[in-house]
């Protein structure tokens, strides 16, 4: 299935300049969403995956089926303010300004295989936080899957660099 036409591309969202890549479409159509699900979960099927992190907040949403898909539990990578209990908390840049993630310290921990879920990786600030937080709470990282790529922002690149699988479904 052609997932492309479910992406819509909003100019100057959320700051002048920026080209937004809205998912909502693709969510909200039963096949296509099924077809995302299956391709971002299969590189890692049979990989001992034992918890998806699904980055705020689309992730949440790709990251919970996902996690059904792979029989793994499920923890969220939030944004600052949003976790009730005791948690630990990594800042980073985005292409149009800075914000940091936080996860509860027993989100995931030694022992864990964690698989990171987002819609995007753009210039790759977010992943990183997200990969320090697993890491800093004695987790290993499986990898990174997403939906989109955009390689002219050279996240994904970089996190390669470093050693991190990243797979994703479609490039912009």
């Amino acid at each position: 299935m052609n997932l492309d036409h479910f992406v819509r591309a909003i100019p100057d969202y959320p700051k002048p300049g920026i080209l937004f890549r809205d998912i909502t479409p693709l969510l909200g159509d039963p096949h296509a969403f099924t077809a995302v699900i299956a391709r971002l979960a299969a590189p890692f099927a049979g990989q001992g995956v034992t918890k998806i992190v699904g980055i705020e907040a689309r992730g949440f949403i790709l990251g919970g089926a996902v996690a059904h898909q792979l029989g793994a539990g499920f923890a969220p990578a939030r944004k600052p303010g949003k976790l009730p209990w005791r948690k630990h908390a990594e800042s980073y840049a985005l292409e149009y300004g800075m914000d940091a993630l936080e996860m509860h310290e027993d989100a995931v921990g030694a022992g864990d295989r964690v698989l990171l879920v987002d819609d995007l990786i753009a210039t790759g600030g977010t992943a990183g936080a997200a990969i320090a937080l697993v890491e800093r709470l004695g987790a290993s990282l499986a990898g990174l899957t997403v939906v989109i790529d955009l390689p002219s922002l050279g996240g994904a690149q970089a996190l390669r660099t470093q050693g991190v699988r990243v797979e994703r479904i479609l490039s912009y």
